[in-house]
């Protein structure tokens, strides 16, 4: 597997594009895009856990219910988050869906639908319903189509977040790209997120959504910076199988390979949301060994990524170990505190500053450091 360029266009077949058509009138950056498949695709989604759900949610659900789980298209807009505003928010996701299915010539039902933005604010659909044309005629299969996607959905983010990987399946040459948006209420699954995937891969339905909820489990779902869940949470993944490998319809080595690479994509994405979270200044990846298993590691590392002391002793550079044995220790997760251990990773390596529950070698006989590490 190897990282390339061209984001969610990178594979076979894929079209992107994006304009401003003023939802917002205040801002002057694009915030309409598409993304098109030129051939049928398998997809597979997942949403928000928020019971206040988005208008563009609801349908895009209904939809992938309806079609049982096949998508030509994503249209997505910045600037609102059509949620929060009733029947007519939800007429107004319906009227972008079908819009963009009659002059793609395709059905609505193929058509998801996602938007970010302000929440409670009525949609003007008016703007979309001018901007259709130059929407369309914005589409194209190359980098820069990518690009102009990727800024129309961004809201708060300072920086673009995507990526491209290649790999080898069944001897032909398979793409995966995507692109995301997030910068606030993340926590504690996905983010105020909008992420969409494209690949090539011939894949089966059942195994696509397998790969993508594992991929969001071990990424998204382990991304923390301010404690809020959006309305408008939404990953989707395409596949339109024009690489040609052999159709992965089982677990097996293919399926295994496909699944690390979008994984891998997944968490390029996750840490660059992380990176980019409003007001964060640090990047923090807290690793658990030793535990009881996969489940009980995660809940013990979001405890020490999810305190706001951790958080703070980061801020300040400050190894504050005792901050983390304690956020440890409410995790919900039995264990022996005395034999825990923690290390900072540095410039120069690992810092052990806690060996079995109590101070490591650099904190013992240093004065004030000792019980400023133990402290609260």
């Amino acid at each position: 597997m190897k990282e390339i360029t061209g984001g969610v266009c990178a594979p076979k077949g894929f079209l992107a594009g994006g304009i401003r058509c003023g939802i917002k009138a205040s801002a002057a950056k694009r915030d309409l895009g598409l993304i098109y498949s030129e051939a049928p695709c398998t997809a597979a989604a997942m949403f928000t856990t928020n019971k206040v759900k988005a208008a563009c949610v609801l349908l895009s659900r209904e939809h992938l219910a309806k079609t049982g789980g096949k998508l030509r298209a994503v249209i997505a807009n910045s600037g609102n988050a059509n949620a929060c505003t009733g029947e007519a928010g939800l007429a107004a996701a319906r009227r972008m869906a079908d819009l963009t299915a009659a002059k793609l010539t395709i059905k609505s039902d193929e058509v998801a639908v996602a938007s970010t933005g302000v929440i409670g604010v009525p949609f003007p659909v008016a703007a979309v319903e001018s901007g259709m044309d130059a929407l369309i005629a914005s589409l194209e299969d190359n980098a820069a189509g990518h690009e102009a996607a990727l800024e129309a959905i961004m809201t708060t983010d300072t920086r673009k977040k995507d990526g491209a990987v290649e790999l080898s399946i069944g001897g032909k040459t398979v793409r995966i790209g995507g692109m995301t948006k997030g910068a606030g209420m993340i926590h504690p699954n996905m983010a105020t997120m909008l992420c969409f995937i494209t690949t090539d891969a011939a894949i089966s339905r059942d195994c696509l959504d397998a790969a993508l909820r594992q991929s969001v489990r071990r990424s998204f779902n382990r991304l923390t910076v301010d404690g809020d869940t959006s309305t408008n949470d939404t990953i989707i993944v395409m596949a339109n199988g024009l690489a040609g490998n052999p159709p992965i319809t089982a677990p097996g080595p293919e399926y295994d390979s496909f699944t690390a690479a979008l994984q891998g994509l997944c968490v390029k994405l996750a840490r660059a949301m992380a990176r980019d979270g409003e007001g964060a200044s640090r990047l923090v990846t807290v690793t658990v060994g030793g535990a009881a298993d996969e489940a009980a590691a995660a809940a013990l590392a979001k405890s020490v990524a999810a305190s706001s002391l951790v958080k703070a002793a980061c801020f300040g550079a400050d190894a504050n170990w005792g901050r983390v044995l304690c956020a440890l220790g409410y995790a919900g997760v039995d264990f022996d505190p005395d034999t825990v251990d923690v290390s900072f990773a540095g410039a120069a390596g690992d810092i052990l500053v806690c060996r079995g529950g109590g101070a490591g070698p650099l904190f013992r006989g240093r004065g004030q450091a000792y019980p400023y590490g133990r402290g609260n």
